[in-house]
């Protein structure tokens, strides 16, 4: 046999777009940057130098933390006036539950995570392997709906509440009753950026959390100076809790009972990790695990969350004690607004309208950075699995769709802060009670015991939080259910549609099999492949029957050399995926293996990679399979296998419209 090197196939999936294109198709259809980590670090798993080198590039943590500091540190522009308003005057104890919860809750858990997400999947991707074949791809799309209602919501509520500091302005008039009229412009004005392309996040990100740091800062501080120079505050509320609570043991029991109204003061931990390809590595980091890429991220979610505890603590602290209760209320002057209403009350107009401005600004570009979330997530898995169309793994397509979403959501709900505040919350609690299990399932993997046990309380925790915001603001539960069913609907139909289209990015022989095809090429310039159902047992007997089958009933050349090829299914849940074919001698016969998540895509891809590789149209000889078309059909579907010959000839089929060029399949 000849020395013959591994080849590799890269097999083209068609678009299917056809003849001319018009400009606005081509510049839709036109992939750019935009600012989503995706762009930064890809779908595959690298190896190499090349994965190497992409750890060494990226930003310094800090600089990153101010990219998903956009999305946690602007929530302090509506957390406390929503705190105050769920809690009342116990806001400031039910913030330090949400704020203990912070560091020993999610904190520990989103650090473990980010230990196994180093390319900013998430604790979704780490679910994923976890769970086996159909379930995991299950558990993926029902937790796509709740980050999709917690990421869209990010959009519409940032939106909402820069429009509701705009309104309140004192130096702005006549924009009473704008609200749904600015939101939508501020979401618009975010799709159009993100559909011309987003480049620079990071350092915008910086400019702006440092500023809106530096001016929260000041207006806490202040207000902390006025409680000081005003020592009956501090006595006067205590008695005023005294007077709706009784003692200080049920002021405990009520603010367990309200935090979880103030979940939304954690949502920055799933994007943490989502932004992780950004985080520069070093020279030596490993390219399996980058371990000063991990390390960054680990002091960037322990910083932001120390910092974020501090100033909710002390936000919620003096927003209690100086503003009165009824400016909370929808229609008060701090609704919404707390600290706005701080610095234009204490520091003057000039100054509250930069703090206005300055909240503006980060609110819009939480909205981006939730865009860039979802630009992230929705590609990495639903092309991947086959469960949306191909214009799916673009942006701009995605921008329009989620910009569109957000209009009609903004509608729903007329672009209310509070009212939106459940959903958001659902999302952000369903996605770490989610981070949580995988920690605690990636503990027990570990078999750190220590660990599991303090993970599961914590998902516990979460679920308990989950379900009682689940209870008292059911909105985020109809919304998400509202995206799991799109997206379960879209994506079955999706995956059916695409059944027949060639799922193999690359077809890779390795030296036996490119052996055996070389030598049949060049002896006789005939390719004969004969489909067998690989068996574990598989004697000489066996294939010298399958063989004279073949031979008799399909008329196959006696002069064809013979050479059999085997698919076995490995996981049929996936669709995107790299073919090895394998050659081995099994009992005096040559044999070409190959593992896939489908049998007839399999063939039509390794048939037209023969094709191109060796300069042969190859022939393929089947026999027909037993049992129902209908249930065949859904064995393939569902299993990879089902009715082998007439799907494979449907795949090739569709890849190639040259009858002259496409493979001959035979079936008796």
């Amino acid at each position: 046999m000849p020395d013959v090197s591994p080849t590799s196939t890269q097999i083209l999936i068609a678009k299917g777009t056809g003849g001319r294109e018009s400009a606005v198709r081509r510049w839709l259809f036109a992939q750019q940057e935009t600012g989503s980590t995706e762009a930064v670090e890809g779908t595959g798993d690298g190896t190499g130098g090349e994965q190497a080198s992409r750890h060494r590039k990226g930003s310094h943590w800090f600089r990153v933390m101010c990219l998903t500091g956009v999305d946690y540190f602007s929530t302090l522009g509506y957390q406390p006036a929503i705190a105050a308003l769920a809690a009342g005057l116990l806001s400031p104890f039910a913030t330090i539950v949400l704020v203990l919860l912070t560091l020993f809750g999610a904190l520990p858990v989103y650090r473990k995570v980010a230990g196994k997400s180093f390319r900013g999947e998430g604790s979704i991707s780490i679910m994923e392997h976890l769970l086996p074949w159909w379930t995991g791809k299950l558990f993926v799309l029902v937790m796509l709906g709740f980050a999709a209602t917690d990421f869209i919501i990010t959009i519409t509520l940032s939106a909402a509440d820069a429009s509701a500091h705009l309104i309140f302005n004192p130096l702005v008039s006549g924009l009473d009753g704008g609200a749904v009229i600015i939101t939508l412009i501020l979401i618009a004005i975010l799709g159009a950026v993100f559909l011309a392309g987003f480049r620079e996040a990071i350092g915008i990100a910086v400019a702006l959390v440092l500023t809106y740091l530096v001016l929260n800062i000041v207006v806490i501080g202040v207000g902390i100076v006025h409680v000081v120079e005003h020592p009956t505050l501090i006595p006067d509320w205590w008695a005023a809790l005294l007077t709706q609570h009784g003692n200080p043991i049920m002021m405990v029991a009520i603010a367990l009972l309200v935090f979880p109204k103030l979940a939304l003061g954690m949502s920055g931990f799933e994007t943490g990790v989502a932004v992780m390809p950004q985080v520069r590595g070093e020279n030596d980091d490993p390219a399996s695990v980058p371990v000063k890429r991990i390390a960054g991220t680990k002091k960037l979610l322990t910083t932001a969350a120390l910092t974020m505890s501090v100033l909710l603590i002390s936000s919620s602290f003096v927003t209690t004690l100086l503003i009165p209760q009824q400016e909370f209320q929808p229609g008060g002057q701090a609704n919404g607004r707390a600290l706005a209403f701080l610095a234009h009350e204490y520091l003057g107009n000039g100054f509250g309208t930069v703090y206005d401005i300055s909240t503006i600004l980060i609110l819009w570009f939480a909205g981006a950075s939730a865009m860039a979330g979802l630009l992230n997530l929705v590609p990495r898995y639903l092309p991947r699995y086959g469960m949306a169309p191909q214009w799916a793994a673009l942006s701009r397509p995605l921008v329009i769709v989620f910009t569109s979403i957000a209009f009609i959501i903004t509608l729903i709900f007329q672009a209310n802060v509070d009212a939106q505040a459940g959903a958001y919350a659902t999302g952000v609690l369903v996605l770490m009670t989610s981070a949580s299990l995988a920690a605690a399932l990636i503990a027990r993997r570990q078999r750190k015991r220590a660990q599991l046990w303090g993970f599961s309380i914590i998902t516990t925790v979460f679920v308990y939080t989950t379900a009682v915001n689940i209870i008292e603001r059911p909105d985020g539960v109809r919304i998400a259910a509202v995206f799991i069913g799109a997206i379960i609907v879209v994506s079955l139909i999706s995956r059916v549609q695409r059944s027949f289209q060639l799922r193999s990015k690359t077809v890779t022989f390795d030296t036996a099999a490119a052996g055996f095809l070389f030598a049949d090429a060049d002896s006789t310039g005939v390719i004969a492949l004969i489909a067998h159902e690989p068996h574990g047992s598989s004697d000489n007997a066996e294939y010298q029957k399958k063989s004279r089958d073949e031979r008799r009933l399909n008329n196959m050349p006696a002069s064809s050399p013979r050479l059999f090829i085997e698919v076995t299914v490995s996981d049929s849940s996936e669709f995107l995926e790299d073919l090895l074919v394998e050659g081995t001698v099994r009992a005096g016969n040559r044999v070409l293996e190959v593992t896939s998540s489908a049998v007839p895509n399999a063939l039509a891809a390794v048939l037209l990679a023969i094709r191109n590789e060796y300069g042969v149209i190859p022939d393929i000889y089947f026999d027909w399979s037993e049992g129902r078309p209908l249930t065949n059909m859904a064995r393939f579907l569902i299993t990879g296998a089902g009715e082998v010959a007439p799907v494979t000839r449907e795949v090739l089929r569709q890849a190639e419209p040259n009858t002259a060029r496409r493979p001959r399949l035979h079936v008796s």
